[in-house]
């Protein structure tokens, strides 16, 4: 039995001219001065003879390095790499009540963050609600397993190392998660118990000393991959990257700088290496010794900023750069709570981005030209 031909609808004629051609000039407007002027011809059907374009000269000149600036929010060579005694000199302290109303301060210390990816913050009001309102200042919260807010204190039978007071080695978070945090916010809502201090790494200041000494465990560190996962009963995360990730756009990059883009770093939550690595192949050995290498770098005394978290304060942190851990602490003696929050990089960067437009004018959101209403 023969089946009748399907009915096919046309598509619609969208009129689309062949070639679209337009006359360009600089003219002069009232508002802003001397502007290209775009006048169309052959143009889509709905406009009239007399369409024209203007756009801002100002947000041309910017536009030509726009792309470089926006890819990854920041040039890699706007970041300040610190030791210990280069962070302590130049860390920010910033009240809370002045980051909560003030702009400027707010755009000052992302700034700040951006540059050395570590930020306190002073004089928080006792209240869980603190981290939220602190992190909503750069925009939405990071949403995770453990929920839009979580608290770090010991507890009996923990499924996390974080939640004993045991010693907590250099670590980043949640890099078994295909777009880890950018941003780490932690509030200290109690410090009563002897110990607990914090300490902070710069994994980009250990990077280019590790590429100053071995070029070959810098570029095994680039290419080897590295699996992370945390599996329990109810979640059953596992990802796979390098530790050291660069920049996919090297004619971009200065040769004197090193285009960092990212560290992977969490041993405590490290899997097992894919198995087509094999246990005595050179590319595992090579690895071997360049995390070793790497590992003395990260975590040397000179290298170390170490501070106790006072109740009251809290501390902003690059989960992709700085790397944080966590001395012993005895329990029985005291009550440790650190209240925290997650913000991704795409809204830390649109929050810089629209400071950097407001205080700088370093954006235009398009460039368009708009007659007065």
């Amino acid at each position: 039995m023969r089946r009748p031909a399907q009915q096919t609808e046309a598509l619609p004629d969208l009129r689309y001219p062949p070639h679209i051609e337009a006359t360009p000039r600089i003219v002069e407007d009232a508002a802003h001065g001397r502007v290209l002027e775009l006048e169309w011809h052959s143009d889509i059907e709905g406009y009239g003879s007399d369409h024209r374009t203007r756009h801002s000269l100002d947000w041309l000149r910017r536009a030509l390095n726009t792309e470089v600036d926006l890819r990854g929010g920041v040039r890699h060579d706007d970041r300040v790499l610190w030791d210990r005694d280069t962070i302590t000199a130049n860390n920010k302290w910033v009240d809370c009540s002045d980051w909560m109303k003030a702009d400027d301060v707010l755009f000052d210390s992302l700034t700040h963050l951006n540059r050395y990816g570590l930020l306190f913050l002073r004089n928080v009001p006792e209240s869980e609600q603190s981290v939220v309102d602190i992190a909503s200042r750069i925009g939405t919260l990071k949403d995770t397993f453990y929920g839009r807010t979580w608290d770090v204190r010991s507890k009996p039978k923990a499924e996390n190392i974080a939640y004993t007071p045991q010693f907590l080695g250099l670590h980043m978070d949640l890099l078994y998660t295909s777009n880890p945090p950018h941003l780490q916010l932690l509030h200290s809502l109690r410090a009563r118990t002897p110990g607990g201090e914090s300490f902070f790494s710069d994994s980009f200041h250990a990077a280019k000393k590790l590429h100053d000494a071995s070029q070959t465990h810098f570029k095994t560190l680039c290419n080897f991959p590295v699996t992370y996962h945390y599996h329990h009963p109810t979640h059953h995360y596992h990802y796979t990257r390098p530790t050291i990730e660069l920049y996919p756009y090297p004619k971009y990059s200065e040769p004197t700088n090193l285009a960092l883009h990212r560290v992977n770093w969490s041993p405590p939550f490290q899997g097992p290496f894919e198995a087509r690595i094999g246990t005595s192949s050179p590319a595992l050995r090579n690895y071997l010794a360049a995390s070793h290498a790497y590992e003395k770098l990260l975590s040397a005394d000179e290298n170390l900023f170490e501070y106790r978290l006072n109740e009251g304060e809290c501390v902003i942190f690059d989960n992709r750069r700085v790397l944080h851990a966590r001395r012993a602490f005895d329990a029985t003696k005291g009550e440790r709570w650190l209240k925290g929050a997650y913000v991704d990089d795409d809204v830390f960067f649109s929050k810089l981005r629209v400071l950097e437009e407001r205080f700088t004018g370093k954006w235009a959101a398009d460039g368009v030209v708009r007659p007065a209403l």
